[in-house]
C-alpha cells in the first residue's frame, strides 16, 4: 500500500496525521490496510468511491464511539477509582458490544439487499419514494429552559417516538439533525400517515411529544451512502420550513399520489381553495387543500397543499 494512500485513508477516518517516529499503530492497523488493498483489488473500493466511503465510515463510527465512551464513563464515575472501573467495563462490555454491532449491521445489510433486489436494477441509485422532514416547533426557546440532561431526554423521546412510528409504517429513518428527523417511505400514503400521527401527538397537550410540523415530497430520489439527495429532498425541506405548527404540507407529486388526480384537476384558485379528495381508498382518507404559492430558496413559486385527514 503506498504510504500516501495509507495517510489519506487515515485522515479520511478522522484521525490526526502522525509523525514518522510516533508509536501509533498496531497489527490491527496493518490488517486493516491489507483488507483495504484486497477490497481495492476486488473493485469494491474504487478511486471514485474511496474518499466518500471511508469518510462516511469515520464519521459514523466516531459518533458511535463518543456515545459509547460517555455511557461507560457515566457508569465508571460511581467507582472510587473511575479509571480502573472504566478499564474493567471496557474489557467486559466492549467485546459484547462489538458482537451486537456486527449483528445489527448484518441485519440491516440483509434488509437493504432485499430492498435492492425488489427493484428493477440494484445498480441504480435513483428510485421513486416519499421524503419527509419532521421539525420540532419552538426548539430554540424550549432548549434554553432545559438543562443538559433534560434536553437530551427530551430529544431522545422525540427521536424514539418518531422512529417507532416511521418503522411501523414501513419507512426508514435517514438521519436526525438536531431538532429534525428525515425519513423516507416507498409509498406516499405511508409517509402521510406517519406525518399526520406525529403532528397529532404534538398537538396533544397530554402527550410529552413536542409540537412538530412536517413537509412531504414524492418523486425521484438519489440514494448514496445511506443518505438521500435531489430536488425531491430539497422540496420536502422547503415545505417543512414554511409549514405552520402542527401542519403537514405536501408537494404536487405527493398530492397526485394521495388524491389519484393531477394538480390541473384540483380547484383553481390563486389563494386558498376548498378541499379536494381523491378517487381511491388512499385519496378518500385525506383532505388536501391548495394554499398560496411560496417563494423559498431555490424555488420561487413552490405550490404546497395542506394535508389533513378527511374526517377533519
Amino acid at each position: 500500500m503506498p504510504i500516501e494512500v495509507a495517510e489519506q485513508l487515515w485522515r479520511l477516518l478522522g484521525f490526526a496525521r502522525t509523525e514518522a517516529d510516533d508509536l501509533a499503530f498496531t497489527e490491527a492497523d496493518v490488517d486493516a490496510l491489507r483488507l483495504t488493498r484486497e477490497l481495492m483489488e476486488l473493485g469494491v473500493i474504487g478511486p471514485d468511491s474511496q474518499a466518500a466511503l471511508v469518510r462516511t465510515w469515520g464519521r459514523s463510527y466516531a459518533r458511535l464511539a463518543e456515545w459509547q465512551t460517555s455511557l461507560l464513563a457515566d457508569i465508571a464515575v460511581e467507582d472510587a477509582d473511575p479509571a480502573h472501573r472504566l478499564t474493567q467495563l471496557a474489557q467486559d462490555v466492549l467485546p459484547r458490544v462489538e458482537s451486537l454491532q456486527s449483528y445489527v449491521w448484518r441485519r440491516h445489510l440483509a434488509s437493504a439487499t432485499s430492498r435492492a433486489l425488489a427493484v428493477e436494477s440494484a445498480t441504480t441509485p435513483v428510485s421513486t419514494m416519499a421524503v419527509c422532514f419532521v421539525d420540532i416547533v419552538g426548539y430554540t426557546s424550549r432548549s434554553k429552559s432545559l438543562d443538559e440532561a433534560e434536553l437530551v431526554a427530551w430529544l431522545e423521546h422525540f427521536e424514539d417516538a418518531a422512529t417507532g412510528l416511521v418503522v411501523d409504517r414501513g419507512g426508514r429513518i435517514i438521519k436526525t439533525i438536531g431538532d429534525e428527523v428525515l425519513f423516507v417511505t416507498d409509498r406516499a400514503e405511508d409517509a402521510a400517515e406517519a406525518a399526520l400521527e406525529l403532528t397529532a401527538r404534538g398537538a396533544d397537550d397530554g402527550d410529552p411529544f413536542p409540537a412538530v410540523r412536517a413537509g412531504i415530497a414524492y418523486g425521484e430520489v438519489v440514494s448514496r451512502l445511506g443518505d438521500v439527495f435531489g430536488p425531491t429532498v430539497n422540496v420536502a425541506a422547503r415545505l417543512t420550513s414554511v409549514a405552520r405548527p402542527g401542519a403537514v404540507l405536501v408537494d404536487q407529486g405527493c398530492f397526485e399520489e394521495l388524491s389519484g388526480r393531477t394538480a390541473d384537476d384540483a380547484p383553481d384558485d390563486p389563494g386558498d381553495t376548498g378541499d379536494t379528495g381523491g378517487t381511491g381508498d388512499a385519496g378518500a382518507a385525506y383532505s388536501l387543500r391548495r394554499t398560496r404559492r411560496v417563494s423559498v430558496k431555490g424555488y420561487s413559486k413552490l405550490q404546497p397543499w395542506v394535508l389533513r385527514r378527511a374526517d377533519r
